[in-house]
């Protein structure tokens, strides 16, 4: 028998095209890229801002937590005047003593923590009269210390101004 052979054709080996290549990018892309860095650099920079702001809020309430009843209140009334002047404007906050400075921590808490005003006494008693504070008052001074390093900080408000005016004519009617 005879075999059949098939004849040659005359066909050019398939060549596939080049995959195409992911760059450069089209205008969508660099578009998401941009947005994204924007997005991350907006977000990283609030952070570094919320952690600046409130770098005094935590040393003070690290302090607040280790005073003991010994330590008593000058040094409780001296650490919030230095929290109160990391926030707030020297100003403001230096000219302020007695019942303008507790009226000023009052004003800076909501109205359901306010107390500084209301122990008065025991705040005058505790700074400048030479009986001390019983253990029950010096916890009761420093719980109110607590609620307002907690509260109070970091301002909420940029007008500081109005809030001096504030208090002098509140009290100017005492």
């Amino acid at each position: 028998m005879t075999q059949l052979t098939a004849p040659a054709l005359p066909l050019a080996d398939i060549h596939l095209h080049t995959e195409p290549s992911f760059w450069p990018l089209a205008w969508g892309w660099w578009a998401v890229i941009i947005v994204s860095l924007i997005l991350i650099s907006l977000v990283s920079y609030r952070l570094r801002c919320r952690s600046h702001d409130v770098a005094a809020k935590k040393e003070a309430l690290g302090i607040l937590k280790t005073y003991r009843f010994d330590d008593g209140i000058t040094a409780m009334n001296t650490l919030l005047k230095q929290a109160a002047l990391s926030y707030f404007p020297r100003t403001v906050i230096a000219p302020l003593t007695g019942i303008q400075w507790l009226t000023f921590l009052d004003q800076q808490l909501p109205t359901k923590y306010r107390g500084f005003v209301d122990q008065q006494q025991l705040w005058q008693q505790g700074l400048f009269s030479s009986k001390p504070l019983t253990k029950q008052q010096f916890q009761d001074c420093q719980q109110q210390a607590l609620l307002w390093l907690q509260h109070a900080l970091p301002a909420k408000t940029k007008d500081h101004g109005n809030t001096s005016t504030m208090i002098t004519k509140e009290s100017s009617n005492v």
